[in-house]
């Protein structure tokens, strides 16, 4: 009987396998020893049953851990996205934080209060002018942004005012929309 060296976690290397391969299990069955491993580079599941002649063929390296080898950018902005994912409900007030705006009380009430409590947005602030709509539009459409359930959302604004609205969302919360106007739909 063969005396298995093989051990959990030893990355081999033979014609057996069309790349190195990390052990999983290694089970000593009669004359035989049967291993189940993962490719290093693919994750493929491989499983082989070898003899004594077979395990001679084997080159074994111990386990070399994580691979720290890949782009430090894109981890960093992995482990910022779910930062940012998850951010909201550590800072009940994300959308202040991260914005340039200073709102009101009536503002923060009217948006974390009222309007994020509901199970299925859909609102019309409809308030006096000079009320703080853009803000609290802003505030609602970042929250909504960061806790991933919006992708679009039409603003339907009088024509007079979507230039100053277009300016204040990209100033204010860094939002950039495309006006549809009567232009933009006669030239369709």
């Amino acid at each position: 009987m063969a005396q298995v060296m093989i051990k959990v976690g030893d990355v081999l290397q033979s014609g057996f396998w069309p790349e190195p391969v990390r052990v999983l299990t290694v089970q000593q069955i009669g004359i035989y020893v049967r291993i189940e491993a993962v490719g290093v580079r693919t994750q493929h599941f491989y499983q082989q049953l070898l003899n004594a002649e077979d395990l001679k063929q084997l080159e074994i390296s111990p386990g070399i851990g994580r691979d720290f080898g890949g782009a430090a950018e894109a981890c960093f902005l992995g482990i910022e996205a779910h930062r940012i994912r998850y951010a909201y409900q550590f800072d009940p007030l994300l959308a202040v934080s991260v914005s340039q705006v200073n709102p009101l009380p009536h503002q923060i009430d009217a948006v974390y209060y009222h309007i994020l409590k509901q199970p299925q947005i859909r609102f019309l602030l409809a308030d006096d002018p000079g009320a703080g709509k853009t803000i609290m539009a802003g505030l609602t459409l970042k929250e909504l942004k960061y806790r991933g359930l919006l992708r679009r959302v039409p603003i339907v604004v009088p024509g007079h005012l979507k230039d100053q609205w277009l300016r204040e969302m990209k100033e204010r919360f860094g939002e950039t929309f495309t006006v549809v106007d009567r232009s933009v739909m006669n030239a369709t």
